[in-house]
């Protein structure tokens, strides 16, 4: 079965690929170089939606889209829907910039957790699957961690004493936001292999 990851970023793709090892039925491919489309939605699904839709009519075959991000309850929410886009730079400056937001915040009411959505959709237009799920945490105090990307090191994990970016690739793997939503995206393939006439 081909699947279209709805993104340019070969890196999301390497990813989505090691969050699908062992399963050599599934070929994931990058959406087409012209591939961009506005993300003016103003949740996480409707912007996976969006991105899915757009992926499948310009390939002509499934497309599975996320959208994620960091909620922060201190932060009435934010970054929300706007974490990739928080503040011009780095994802060293986002971080910094989450930081300094909660530097005053006691540790009582440094809540906070990653959603995912995942949008599967057709080459017309219509949405096969969908789900969302999410990962909770809090916000550490500092930057600890050399793996994962974005904010993993200030993701604190209480359960495990340490941050996202301390965990290895397998663990993360199993327990993240991005992964519980694969793992349901995974669970409709495997009971639809004739989503795209082929298997």
């Amino acid at each position: 079965m081909k699947l279209v990851i709805a993104t340019k970023n070969p890196g999301k793709l390497r990813e989505f690929q090691s969050l699908a090892e062992g399963d050599e039925w599934l070929k994931l491919e990058l959406a087409p170089d012209s591939f961009g489309p506005a993300e003016t939605g103003a949740t996480f699904f409707e912007n996976a939606k969006i991105k899915a839709i757009v992926a499948a009519q310009m390939t002509g075959i499934p497309a599975v889209a996320d959208d994620s991000g960091l909620v922060i309850e201190a932060l009435k929410g934010r970054p929300g829907i706007q974490s990739a886009r928080y503040c011009e730079g780095t994802d060293a400056d986002r971080r910094n910039k989450v930081l300094q937001e909660m530097e005053k915040v006691p540790d009582d009411q440094r809540h906070a957790a990653f959603f995912c959505a995942m949008v599967i959709a057709l080459p017309d237009g219509r949405v096969a699957f969908s789900t969302i799920r999410c990962w909770e945490g809090m916000i550490g105090t500092k930057e600890k961690g050399e793996n994962g990307f974005g904010y993993d090191p200030i993701f604190y994990l209480p359960k495990r004493n340490m941050s996202a970016a301390e965990l290895d690739l397998e663990e993360k793997n199993r327990i993240s936001h991005r992964a519980q939503a694969w793992q349901q995206v995974m669970k409709f393939l495997r009971s639809n292999p004739q989503l795209n006439g082929s298997n």
